[in-house]
């Protein structure tokens, strides 16, 4: 489903080229769960945003589905981000002013949903993650762990076949972070391809599949944490 070919991405700072990925190659079937764990600076960050079609190579090639991410359209590209890839951020990236249904709703929105068969779908996905009874809640309104439920409800909004979910539990306690990756696995368990950033060795463990990445490179690609 993913495969990345010598993937390169650099970055101009003034007279400095940075490389943050250096060669790039790897595989990720459909329905597999994929932890990518690496220290600060490793090039991780980077590997995620051009799995998530948020940036393109710089060289190599990635091909999504069997086609050239490189070649499609920002159109093309924008549809991919809403319809075919369910982001999940460590910051969660909810509307502060907004409800937990608004802030679901947003991707449906994009998508140009119907209003009935959004309010079905919201009160679904929020009931999905153990929230239906918090849909006219706001951010503030929420623990860290509700609110990160609400970033996954919202990520499923538009049932993607892809959940890219980068530290999902960096801005939560042991309990909280728990559940979320409790629910990670359920959704694997549903047949969702699931691609997790990490820092925390114990969480990566959880992944059939780990890619260790250290300097733009990848150090080791399978379970060996």
């Amino acid at each position: 489903m993913i495969e990345l070919k010598q993937v390169e991405k650099a970055y101009n700072t003034g007279a400095v080229v940075f490389k943050a990925l250096k060669g790039v190659s790897l595989n990720i079937d459909r329905g597999e769960y994929v932890a990518i764990v690496g220290p600060s600076g490793s090039g991780k960050s980077t590997l995620m945003n051009l799995i998530g079609c948020l940036d393109v190579p710089s060289a190599g090639q990635y091909l999504l589905e069997g086609r050239d991410v490189a070649k499609l359209s920002s159109n093309q590209l924008a549809d991919i981000r809403n319809k075919k890839i369910g982001f999940v951020f460590q910051a969660f990236n909810l509307l502060p002013y907004a409800t937990a249904f608004e802030n679901v709703e947003v991707p449906l929105l994009f998508a140009r949903v119907p209003a009935k068969k959004r309010r079905e779908r919201i009160v679904e996905v929020l009931n999905r993650v153990g929230l239906g009874d918090k849909l006219a809640n706001k951010p503030t309104e929420l623990s860290g762990g509700e609110m990160q439920r609400v970033a996954i409800a919202r990520s499923l909004a538009n049932e993607p076949e892809i959940i890219l979910a980068d530290e999902p539990t960096g801005n939560l306690d042991t309990a909280s972070g728990g559940a979320i990756i409790k629910l990670f696995d359920e959704l694997s368990a549903q047949g969702k391809t699931i691609v997790m950033i990490t820092h925390d060795v114990n969480i990566a463990k959880r992944a059939p599949t780990v890619i260790k990445i250290r300097d733009g490179l990848i150090e080791t690609n399978g379970h060996l944490l």
